[in-house]
Parts: C-alpha cells; structure tokens; sequence
C-alpha cells in the first residue's frame, strides 16, 4: 500500500498541457467506442447497488482457515465468495506465537541499530498531499522478520492459492506462473496504543491516469469500452503484465504485478480500531472509468486524478462506492488480510486507539517478466541493505548488525529473487 492521494483543490490546471489534451482526446474517442455512456454508467450502478444490498446477507470479508488452503479443502462456494467480494481473511495463517516473536525481533532489530536516534522522519512520497494522519510506517525492509515471513512456505502456500483464483491463461497466452512469487519487500506499521489517526482516504493502487491513456490498460478494460459489462471479468490477467502502471509519474510507486495486496497482522485489531476499509466489489473498478465521461465532469478532468498519484475515490464524484466502504472483521495475531489489486480501499480514523496495530505488508506478486526484472533488482538492493527501487532512498540498514542476508535465504527466497 504506497498511495499518495491528491488534495481536494487539485483541478485539472495542475496537469500539464499534454495531459489536458490527451485527456480530452481520450474522452471523446471513448465515448465513441461505448455509444450511450449514461445507460452504461445506469447499468454499473444498478449492480453496485445489488452487491450493497448484498452485504446484508452475505458476508463482506469472507474468511477462510489456513488449514483450508493448506489441505486443498477450500470449497467452490468458498472460491465464489472471494470472487464476488475480491477480498478474504485467512485465519491462523501463522501461530500467534510465530508474528508475536517476530514482532519481538523487529523491535529488538530497530533498538540494536540505533533506530530511534537516527530516523530521519517520514518521506512525503507516499503521503503526499493527502489530508490524514500518517501511520507509524517503518522504512525498514531487511529485518530477519519481515525475510523469514516472505520466504516462509505458509506465505508461499497462501500466495499461490490467491494466484490461482486468476486467469493467468487466456487468448493463448500464459500471463504469470501462479506457482512462484517475487519477494516483494514492503515496510512495516507499528502503530501503539493510544493513537489518534485521521485515517486514509479510499483509493485505488496501480495506476491512475494510466487506466484510461495506456494502450495496454484499454486491452484490459476493452470489453467495458465496448458496452458489455457482463463481459468485463477483472480476474482475467490478459494485458496486465504489459504495461509501466506508472508511466505519468517521475518516480515509481509499484512496478510490479500484485494479483492480491495484503498484510499480516501482528497484533490483534478489533473492527472499529482505524482498520482496512474496502468495496467489496471488484467490478467497481467500472464505475471509476465510466464517471469521467459523464457531462456533469469537465472535459479535461478525470474526477480528481493527478499525475504521480493514485486513482483517489470521493464523495463527490463517487458517492455510490464510498457507501460500499466495509471494514474487516476483528482480526488477531497470526491471520492474513488480502483484496484484489484493483479494489477499493481506505483505512479508517480512530481516537485513542485500543492496543496495538501492527501489521507487516506483504503482497501476492506472481512471477512474470515484468516481477521478474524487479526481482533482480530487489536481490541488489538485498545485498547492499538499501531501500529497494519502488521506496524512497533512505538506505538505513546498510551497516546494520542482524540484517538478513543472502546465505539466509532458502530455496522460497532464492527463486523469489529471480535466482532460481
């Protein structure tokens, strides 16, 4: 999770010329390729509204055991529901006591090093503009922790199961191998007790300006943009794998290919404690691409995204998705939380938050040319202990004492890392 979200002013002027223009250009053709936009835009509402009224009778977080997954026994009822909702909570997928040590070593790693007196503060680059509290957002990657849950078979275990509820073969072509998963290196949050947070507003990952302007995206989204809705499948990953989702910025977010976002808690967290908010609904991603084209909008404004930043989701113009906004259940140390790459998400304020909030971020990224490329660029900056290409240079353990190394690996990291 790497969003920097504009601020409410941010008007189209902000955008260089060209982008105006393609923009305008972009609009036009699109809405020549759809034909009636508005009864489009009706008919992707109307289902939005049907999976809201859902929410009431069917879980908007379904929840799976890791032994589940572990033993083959998910159901096809149970692959249905995280389909239609795009999101799942695994439970136990680590002992309590396994993410309760390493959040223990994380600590221990931070205090031998010195952390605390040599931080430097946060980097802007993720949070940028954006009009809420920062969480306690560690720019650590290289503690024997964070090493020891990527490369852990469990972690393998579930990512590949997530990888496999995608269509990684279509047209002919096989776009990932679900079976192996780049070591995408993330940070960690450790947010204490007590904290009060004006959260993070609802966003989507992945690219912004992109999703209507790269040739690529257009693929993906084609079925939309010929007026079928029912044909727009967003588990289908034909195209994904094609494209820098971040082409319009002078710096890289995530430049690689995640089926799933995801975190592992370390702590117990209770619903209403500033959690992860989503829309369960992965065909949302429709109303985002569609709402710019309706006249209410200027011609050359795409409902408030900007150059460098993230797809950001509001009242203002989407007012259907942010009342699909659902929290996580209650979850407890050891469980994993993940939603589909293009999901909608958020996290929410809290006042005097109850008990820790720890978590560390750890993707489902399947192997591709694409990953594959930011693998051997990750394992470089793996050995040297610098930040790695998708994060601010901080570069705060390249002396550190106890940082993972590359004689630690075992055969789950090697082959993340683009070795094997």
């Amino acid at each position: 999770m790497n969003p920097s979200l504009p601020s409410p002013s941010f008007h189209s002027e902000s955008l260089p010329d060209n982008y105006r223009e393609q923009i305008v250009r972009m609009k036009r053709a699109l809405r020549a390729r759809i034909g009636d936009v508005q009864a489009l835009f009706a008919e992707v509402s109307a289902f939005i509204e049907q999976e809201i009224a859902s929410f009431d009778t069917a879980p908007a977080w379904p929840e799976l055991d890791y032994q589940q997954i572990a033993g083959g026994r998910v159901s096809a009822e149970q692959r249905a529901a995280i389909h239609r909702r795009g999101c799942v909570v695994v439970r136990g997928h680590f002992a309590r006591e396994t993410v309760e040590a390493w959040d223990q070593d994380l600590l221990a790693y931070l205090a031998r090093n010195d952390f605390e007196r040599v931080y430097r503060g946060p980097v802007d680059r993720f949070f940028g503009n954006l009009e809420a509290s920062r969480p306690q957002i560690f720019p650590i990657y290289w503690s024997p922790a964070q090493m020891q849950l990527r490369q852990h078979e469990r972690m393998a275990g579930a990512q590949v199961f997530l990888n496999r509820l995608w269509k990684s073969e279509s047209g002919g072509r096989q776009w990932f191998d679900p079976q192996v998963n780049v070591l995408y290196p993330d940070r960690v949050r450790r947010r204490p007790p007590g904290t009060c947070s004006r959260g993070l507003g609802a966003h989507t990952d992945s690219g912004a300006l992109e999703r209507w302007l790269h040739p690529a995206y257009q693929q993906v989204f084609a079925s939309l943009y010929r007026n079928d809705f029912a044909a727009y499948d967003p588990w289908d990953a034909a195209h994904r794998t094609e494209f820098d989702e971040y082409a319009y910025r002078d710096t890289v977010t995530c430049s690689v290919f995640r089926t799933f976002q995801g975190w592992t808690a370390l702590s117990d967290m209770g619903t209403d404690q500033g959690v992860l908010h989503a829309v369960p609904i992965p065909k949302a991603m429709a109303y985002l691409l569609l709402r710019p084209l309706l006249d209410d909008v200027p011609e050359d404004e795409l409902c408030g995204v900007a150059p460098g930043q993230v797809l950001p989701v509001s009242a203002q113009w989407h007012p259907l998705l942010i009342q699909a906004l659902r929290p996580i259940p209650d979850v407890r140390a050891g469980d994993s939380v993940w939603w589909h790459c293009d999901l909608i998400h958020s996290v929410a304020a809290v006042q005097d938050q109850q008990g820790w909030g720890n978590v560390m971020y750890v993707p489902a990224a399947p192997m591709c040319a694409k990953n594959r490329r930011y693998a051997k660029a990750v394992y470089e900056a793996f050995e040297r202990g610098v930040s790695p290409p998708d994060f601010p240079r901080e570069d705060y353990e390249t002396g550190w004492q106890g940082r993972f190394g590359p004689a630690q690996l075992n055969a789950i990291g090697r082959r993340g890392l683009g070795m094997e």
